[in-house]
């Protein structure tokens, strides 16, 4: 037996305790998403969440935050869009290793968590 996986629900990423404001800036202002604010219950650990396409991106405070090649990896509709919205911003990001039907690149949010982003190409 298997587990019948679904969907990619949420995300969640840790930043430096008193860095909230920090995250908001960059999650909600660069990268445009939307902060969910009210839920209809508290949210848990004083976690910020953001509503990313069809699944939810949790931020909450850690101690102990280290650079990893952990990741979320994320399907965008227009990748040069994307890498365009990030170098407006100063961001820098990485041309990752290409792998078949898709290109795709990563960046480090202001916390050192490692985001990738992907954009499937089209079969002819």
């Amino acid at each position: 037996m298997k587990i019948a996986f679904k969907r990619l629900d949420h995300i969640m990423l840790c930043i430096p305790p008193g860095k909230e404001q920090q995250a908001r800036d960059f999650y909600g202002g660069v990268l445009g998403l939307e902060e969910l604010k009210d839920l209809g219950y508290p949210l848990p650990n004083g976690a910020i969440w953001f509503q990313m396409g069809d699944i939810q991106l949790h931020i909450r405070a850690e101690e102990g935050h280290d650079l990893s090649a952990r990741h979320p990896a994320f399907e965008v509709h227009d990748l040069e869009a994307a890498r365009t919205v990030l170098a407006q911003h100063g961001i820098q990001f990485k041309n990752e290793s290409k792998i078949p039907d898709r290109n795709r690149f990563s960046f480090r949010d202001p916390f050192g968590n490692r985001i990738e982003l992907i954009e499937m190409i089209a079969k002819d």
